[in-house]
């Protein structure tokens, strides 16, 4: 089944899937400035544009197409956008 995800007054939407036993989203973000929590570790893979992001315990770094960053279980993340992004997130 496939799960629609809309956060920030629709300025991030997600479509959420099942591959094996491991949960994914599949999203957009509009250019903005958010904070979002964790409760898996999660795999954000960056699909197409660029992102800055900063984890809680870390500092800003800037993620391109194709870069991938482990976010840790239990915490939350910062993410400043000038243009629109699309990721990829796996959720173990």
């Amino acid at each position: 089944m496939i799960k629609v995800n809309e956060y920030f007054d629709g300025k991030v939407k997600s479509l959420g899937f099942e591959l094996g036993a491991t949960p994914y989203t599949v999203g957009v973000i509009m250019e903005g400035t958010y904070t979002f929590n964790t409760e898996k570790i999660e795999r954000l893979h960056v699909v197409a544009g660029e992102l800055e992001i900063k984890p809680e315990d870390g500092a800003w770094q800037t993620l391109k197409t194709g870069d991938l960053i482990t976010i840790t279980a239990g915490t939350s993340f910062d993410l400043k956008l000038k243009n629109p992004a699309a990721y990829i997130c796996a959720y173990t």
